[in-house]
């Protein structure tokens, strides 16, 4: 597993500052209990008065995932994917709800050395029929999942090399004290 530190648990904030959205992956599949863990991630992410708004699509059948990948704007990121969860919330739910859990599931799959990428939708429309997602939901993203193709071990830099090598603007620039 990555991101784990002496004590042999897992460094939350190397997790975080180490993580980088990835489109490519290794044609392989995921370690066994992966996706489990992924998904109940996202499930106890926390929520808007404890609501528990989302849920989750898993991409399975090939054909779907085909038609998904057209209406991204990286079919190649879906193509390759060892998995695919979709995040759908009532109409008009709270988008900071389903990043909360987005986020969670990214992270968890990261402390697995799995990596991930949120997928912008292209064609809204079209992703929602390829995924039968129902008129009463949005559709708020899909992420993809895989271990990459170009592994990386957090552990090899310290999290403040990895904040310097972040394409980030500077924290003086965003914080207001």
């Amino acid at each position: 597993m990555y991101c784990r530190s002496s004590l042999g648990h897992v460094d939350a904030y190397l997790a975080v500052v180490s993580r980088r959205d990835t489109r490519t992956y290794a044609r392989a599949p995921l370690p066994d209990g992966a996706a489990e863990r992924i998904l109940q991630a996202g499930r106890l992410a926390g929520s808007a008065k404890n609501r528990q708004p989302w849920r989750f699509i898993v991409v399975g059948d090939p054909a779907d995932a085909q038609r998904l990948a057209e209406a991204v704007w990286a079919p190649g990121n879906v193509l390759g994917a060892a998995l695919l969860v979709a995040i759908t919330l009532p109409r008009g739910g709270s988008g900071f709800d389903a990043g909360r859990a987005a986020q969670n599931m990214m992270l968890a799959a990261w402390g697995d050395g799995i990596a991930s990428c949120p997928n912008g939708l292209r064609d809204q429309e079209a992703a929602r029929a390829a995924l039968a997602v129902p008129e009463d939901r949005d559709l708020v993203t899909v992420l993809s999942f895989g271990l990459p193709a170009n592994p990386r071990d957090p552990a090899r830099r310290t999290a403040e090399e990895w904040i310097a090598r972040a394409d980030r603007r500077p924290l003086d620039e965003l914080v207001r004290r």
